[in-house]
């Protein structure tokens, strides 16, 4: 009986001492996926910092800036390759797959970029090439909202579901730093500017006879957010980050029109917003994305969106919307 007894307290003891080791392992592991994540975040947004200053240094030397843009890209298929190589225990799968994806639209919209840069330098090609660049920043907003809203989050709990500290002195350390550094880049007049290029303005085209037939645009609705503004009523809008407007309208003319400008305005601010549509067609509706190009100052204000008019345009009094809006 006491035999069996001995062998019972013998059964319990390696049964604890197997299930601590496997907790050890499980949280060395978490541990090392969360310190191999956080050192790569940080490795790529170094990256970043180097691709977009520059972009934003001078461009008198093409071969130099594709050289420095071409090791940005090799920088971050390095950093991607990595990525893909980390081990990633059960509790962190999802986190892992919005990872590696995060770091390949990175790589994506540095190599989609870095094809483009020859063109905006160019003045015969810098519309279409500048507004290209624009879109293809929408690619590393997307990155650090998979890193920051996904990644980091369910990194964040399964460290503490498995009872690991996190922050503060002696806890593990999570990198939440972005890759983008404003979201003002998805803005083209602010990839011109970055480029040191002068886009084209509506007004270019007036050297040239306006074709006959009527000519003109009309704004139809101003959204933020997936939400429409109303004239009627004050609208309540986040002012950090820099708000982006979309402003819904139409080609009510007879005429394809180019280099169409969308602006958005706030009155008594510099606080601003423009972006170019290379081009409408006559009876077709479309859109635009204008950010502003700096957080807007809180409080009540009247903020105008104007689809600029075009030559030959004649009737301008549906060609801009006025909100009252406050920024919170």
């Amino acid at each position: 009986m006491v035999l069996a007894g001995v062998v019972v307290v013998a059964i319990i003891l390696i049964a604890v001492l197997v299930n601590s080791c496997e907790v050890s392992a499980r949280n060395s592991a978490l541990k090392d996926y969360n310190n191999s994540v956080a050192s790569l975040n940080a490795q790529s947004v170094n990256t970043g910092q180097n691709f977009f200053r520059t972009l934003s240094g001078p461009t008198g030397d093409p071969t130099t800036l594709q050289t420095s843009l071409n090791q940005a890209l090799s920088d971050a298929t390095t950093q991607l390759g990595k990525a893909k190589g980390i081990s990633a225990p059960d509790e962190v799968k999802s986190a892992q797959q919005n990872f590696v994806l995060a770091l390949q639209m990175r790589a994506d919209g540095i190599h989609n970029i870095a094809g483009q840069v020859p063109s905006a330098l160019q003045s015969t090609t810098s519309q279409g090439a500048v507004t290209s660049i624009a879109s293809e920043m929408a690619k590393f907003y997307a990155s650090d909202v998979l890193y920051k809203d996904y990644t980091v989050p369910e990194i964040i709990g399964a460290l503490r579901a498995a009872g690991i500290a996190v922050g503060g002195l002696g806890g593990q350390q999570v990198n939440s730093s972005q890759f983008l550094p404003s979201i003002s880049w998805l803005d083209p007049t602010t990839v011109a500017n970055q480029l040191h290029v002068s886009l084209p303005s509506s007004s270019s085209s007036s050297s040239k006879p306006i074709a006959p037939g009527l000519h003109g645009h009309q704004l139809n609705s101003v959204s933020v957010g997936g939400t429409q503004l109303q004239t009627g009523s004050t609208n309540d809008i986040p002012a950090s980050p820099a708000p982006t407007f979309t402003l819904n309208f139409a080609n009510t003319g007879q005429n394809t029109e180019t280099n169409v400008i969308c602006k958005v305005t706030i009155a008594g601010s510099k606080v601003s917003g423009q972006t170019v549509v290379p081009q409408t067609t006559a009876g077709e509706s479309t859109s635009c994305q204008v950010t502003l190009n700096s957080s807007p100052a809180r409080g009540s204000v009247q903020l105008t969106a104007t689809i600029v008019p075009v030559p030959g345009e004649k009737n301008i009094a549906n060609n801009s919307l006025t909100f009252p809006v406050a920024f919170q």
